[in-house]
């Protein structure tokens, strides 16, 4: 009984007992954070040290001073946080995290809340970069109120700066719907991959000289309706310098040669997120191995577990050994109180 009255006792301990060290308040408020014991909190910080906000203006002037733009796909916290804090100009959410993030067959699958919630995860992290959002398909074709009633969704929602969509002179009063509204659009010509039945697959675009031209016509059309920049996919190389020399706004690259403006890759597939063997395309060039490194640090962490090497002692927590011895008594009270029942 003396004992059971002595936790009760200690359960009324005053107040002042169970403050904080005056020292706890003065010290900034990242380091009070990481005294929680969670893996799972956000980062506390965000984008590379010093960099300003990336705006318009900023990829403008990048555009004028002949500086490749940087752009990365990303498709939540993680990813828009690395890409972030690696120095992109532009982060895209691109409808592409149908594939490789949800393991859908084709971007065509993707739904509209679906990509807002990609979209709110990535502009949590991608503090400094202009993030821009993928309209997927189906949510913006039927009429250019329609696609502003999307896009207004995606800034309000998915917090992003800007939103890409695909196709050229037939998505021109579109374009211009949405940029007279004051939304930021990023076009995307060449291989459309929303429309990839329609051209026959995932093919190159502009290899004839009719196909070139055609190329050219779309570019210019979404220039005039008032795209920031256009993403050129799957464009001979000569085809697509020669039409960025041709525009006033920049072009971004992808699996069109170094002459443009800028390029973007997706993210998944550059930095080597699957195993070997997986199709990627030509136009990919593997930076890492995260694949390879993800598996060996996992299969570390099964066979610590299996042999009992994790956890050792430094990730555990303590107790005194006061603390703990009265704990066992306590528990063999309770199994005593427990039998004479």
């Amino acid at each position: 009984m003396s004992r059971s009255i002595s936790i009760v006792n200690r359960s009324r301990a005053p107040l002042s007992q169970y403050t904080r060290p005056a020292s706890f308040a003065a010290r900034p408020l990242l380091s009070q954070c990481q005294d929680r014991f969670s893996s799972h909190s956000p980062m506390g910080s965000s984008g590379p040290a010093h960099r300003k906000k990336v705006t318009l203006n900023s990829i403008r002037t990048l555009y004028k001073k002949g500086e490749p733009i940087t752009v990365l796909t990303a498709h939540d916290f993680p990813s828009g946080h690395v890409a972030d804090v690696a120095g992109m100009e532009i982060v895209l959410v691109g409808d592409s995290l149908a594939m490789v993030a949800m393991g859908m067959e084709d971007t065509s699958e993707v739904l509209l809340e679906e990509m807002l919630l990609h979209c709110r995860s990535v502009s949590r992290a991608a503090k400094t970069s202009f993030v821009v959002g993928d309209l997927p398909m189906g949510s913006y074709e039927i009429s250019p109120e329609q696609a502003l009633e999307t896009a207004i969704k995606f800034v309000k929602e998915g917090r992003v700066q800007g939103v890409k969509l695909e196709g050229g002179i037939e998505m021109a009063p579109t374009i211009k719907k949405l940029t007279t509204a004051g939304i930021p659009v990023l076009g995307h010509i060449g291989l459309t991959p929303q429309r990839q039945n329609a051209l026959g697959g995932f093919r190159v675009q502009g290899k004839t000289s009719a196909g070139a031209l055609k190329v050219l016509k779309d570019a210019l059309a979404i220039q005039e309706a008032g795209c920031f920049a256009m993403v050129v996919e799957a464009v001979p190389a000569e085809v697509a310098a020669l039409i960025t020399r041709n525009l006033s706004v920049p072009t971004i690259g992808i699996g069109a040669g170094n002459g443009c403006s800028g390029q973007v890759l997706v993210q998944i597939d550059m930095t080597g997120n699957f195993p070997p063997g997986r199709f990627i395309p030509k136009f990919v060039k593997k930076y890492g191995d995260v694949w390879g490194e993800s598996l060996k640090a996992i299969e570390s962490y099964r066979d610590e577990t299996k042999s009992r090497a994790y956890p050792a002692p430094e990730h555990t927590y303590p107790i005194s050994k006061e603390e703990f011895a009265e704990f066992e008594c306590l528990l063999v009270e309770r199994t005593l109180d427990e039998k004479s029942v």
